[in-house]
């Protein structure tokens, strides 16, 4: 269904509605309570950015923040980077948690479905219970405040337990999924120096067994001296190797919750980068960052509260993990997956439709190159399974074309809320998406969140619009890393955000604003095609080329030449029908929905695109090993969606590439 970047899918509701939604509720208090009013959202968004110290403030009042002293100020400092909130303070992040916990003891508030151990249900008072345990077991192993403990677990409850459990007694927590190979591990965890591992032995991904007993045994190697905590997963007898010890051991014992009140910005959670430009970044979140900010995210910008079941298709160590586990501060409850949703189809009993529908989910964030395939493949899921539960999709990982955009009011619900989301791990959070009170546009992302100073600048600083920019933040955001680990002199912080202007978060990623105010990601500055001067987005291309239905999947690569046009390089995922039609087909639209200039120079067929879990296409790497670069030195292929096409699809670009240098000469 051919649906015009811009459309409207769903429009604004009238400010005579903003009382159905938190967002809106909380909008109208603010009205109360200051005298201002606000026409529009828009509005509400350019207070909260103009005067951040009364919308934060405003903020941490409407949820209730506990504090054990309090603060002495809002916004002390505001340089970037080096702002510094809520001097004074001190809280603990997992407090919240544990409140929203305590208020519903007997509610369902994790379901976990696993194609490794089929599917659970914990109440909260479960929940509390294995915090309790997980905490009596780090107090067991002398782990301190300060201390980091690093997860190589899985989506599953347990994982969640021991990051409560370890938030809450100020202990610092990171986590790699397992299907990360060693190498990829200890580049990350091994920065930190942490005093405890707790891996799992390993997983099924859809009907393949993935043993991890010899990368467990590799990781620890890299790690001498430290304690192993096994838990069993893809075989539940597995002994502990020598040395470590089971995790029913390690959670023998109940107790008493410990909660450490910390400062705001002590060290909550540490992320980790991709790693395609270097050595990965271990980017520091604060209790208090991540507190204000997923409040903000999670209660007003998504909606989310007791009512809701929230299904989070995501892994341990995306940030979308991180940003899932705050749900349970609204009193949502959660829906963990592990496995694989093309199994054994796309439309299988695996499906994320399917699991949604099972679950009962109220809100889906699914990945936008999953919503495409499942458009380009012709499913039906809103008459293919009951979904009558489900009020609100959200996607990211890749910009949403304007055809699957419609396709979901088509296809899925034609009420639902669609909520396409840009941000980032850096910030854990979004710089651009959706919300309640806005209109929903097919191929674009409809608003700025509250308190986020979003803007698309040129070279020279100047703000620009309907064309690609640099995505910046001019202020502060309280999310923001407070530092990178090792980083002792804020260098790599600087050089990562603010070496292009000076005082403002810089992102790099390409940012449209559109004549309605809305916003779209056009690709990484970093990955931007320059040909004879003229820059090129790669999300131009993705919009065109996942609204085609014999296009399964995509991916575009530029190789300089010395000629300044160099090759432009098209590989292409068919869904089926003759090559040569396809890439006919494929060079016309290009030539007439862009320009001739975005015609590749290359077409290469691939049995798929590297993606990484998330769904963002693996461009950097790509390129890097066509260039001859060694596989390990830029790219995990654990993390690759399809490790064993990799090889391949390196060896059709190169020989695509040979073929044309042959012609030209």
């Amino acid at each position: 269904m051919a649906v015009p970047p811009g459309t409207v899918l769903r429009p604004a509701p009238a400010k005579e509605e903003w009382g159905a939604s938190e967002l809106g509720r909380f909008l109208l208090g603010v009205e109360r309570r200051t005298g201002r009013r606000f026409a529009t959202y828009e509005d509400a968004w350019q207070w909260s950015v103009d005067d951040l110290e009364s919308f934060w403030a405003l903020l941490w009042e409407h949820f209730g923040i506990v504090t054990h002293s309090p603060y002495t100020a809002v916004l002390e400092r505001e340089t970037m980077p080096g702002a510094r909130w809520f001097p004074g303070a001190t809280l603990n992040y997992a407090e919240h948690v544990l409140r929203a916990l305590a208020a519903r003891p007997e509610a369902v508030i994790v379901v976990a479905r696993s194609q490794t151990t089929g599917s659970r249900e914990w109440t909260a008072a479960r929940l509390l219970e294995e915090i309790r345990r997980v905490q009596h077991g780090l107090t067991r192993f002398g782990v301190r405040p300060g201390d980091r403990i690093a997860a190589y677990l899985p989506n599953v409850p347990e994982t969640l337990a021991v990051y409560l459990a370890a938030a809450a007694m100020g202990v610092v927590f990171c986590a790699v999924p397992p299907e990360t190979g060693p190498r990829g591990v200890l580049d990350r965890i091994g920065q930190l120096e942490p005093v405890l591992l707790l891996t799992v032995d390993g997983y099924r991904w859809g009907a393949k067994d993935v043993g991890r007993a010899a990368e467990v045994e590799r990781v620890r190697a890299g790690l001498p001296g430290v304690p192993t905590v096994l838990l069993p997963y893809l075989d539940a007898g597995a002994a502990p190797p020598p040395g470590a010890v089971s995790y029913a051991d390690f959670t023998a014992q109940d107790g008493e919750i410990t909660v450490r009140p910390v400062p705001f910005d002590h060290p909550l959670t540490v992320l980790f980068s991709s790693g395609t430009t270097g050595r990965p970044k271990a980017i520091v979140h604060s209790h208090g960052g991540l507190l204000l900010e997923h409040y903000k995210a999670i209660a007003l910008q998504f909606d989310l509260g007791p009512d809701d079941r929230a299904f989070w298709f995501t892994t341990t160590g995306w940030m979308v993990w991180t940003l899932s586990v705050s749900s349970l501060l609204t009193g949502c409850a959660l829906v963990l997956m592990d496995g694989d949703p093309s199994w054994p189809r796309l439309d299988g009993e695996w499906s994320q439709w399917a699991v949604a529908a099972e679950t009962g989910a109220t809100y889906l964030a699914s990945g936008s190159a999953y919503l495409a395939a499942c458009a380009h493949a012709g499913l039906r899921p809103g008459t293919t399974w009951d979904l009558s539960r489900l009020r609100q999709i959200n996607c990211s990982g890749s910009p949403l074309a304007a055809d699957v955009a419609g396709w979901v009011y088509d296809a899925v619900g034609d009420a639902l809320l669609l909520g396409p989301t840009s941000g980032g791990t850096d910030v854990c959070t979004a710089f651009v998406g959706g919300n309640p009170l806005v209109a929903v546009y097919a191929g674009e992302m409809s608003c700025r969140p509250l308190g986020a100073a979003v803007d698309s600048w040129d070279a020279q600083g100047r703000p620009v619009r309907g064309e690609p920019g640099e995505l910046v933040v001019t202020r502060p955001m309280p999310s923001m890393p407070v530092f990178f680990w090792g980083d002792e002199n804020f260098e790599r912080y600087r050089a990562s955000y603010f070496d292009v202007y000076p005082g403002v978060w810089c992102h790099g990623d390409w940012l449209v604003r559109t004549e309605r105010d809305t916003w779209v990601i056009t690709g990484r500055s970093d990955a931007t095609l320059n040909r004879g001067g003229v820059r090129l987005g790669t999300a131009e291309f993705y919009a065109v080329l996942d609204g085609m239905p014999e296009v399964a999947d995509s991916m575009v690569l530029h190789f300089e030449d010395g000629t300044g046009m160099g090759k432009l390089v098209l590989l292409l995922q068919p869904t089926g029908g003759d090559r040569a039609d396809v890439e006919r087909r494929v060079r016309t639209t290009l030539r007439r929905e862009l320009s001739p200039r975005h015609v590749p120079d290359v077409v290469v067929f691939v049995p798929s695109v590297p993606r990484n879990p998330a769904g963002k296409r693996l461009e950097i790497p790509l390129k890097r090993m066509v260039q001859g670069a060694a596989v390990d030195q830029v790219l995990d292929l654990g993390v690759v969606v399809h490790p064993g096409d990799v090889p391949a699809v390196v060896a059709a670009v190169r020989e695509g590439l040979d073929a044309a240098a042959a012609v030209a000469g």
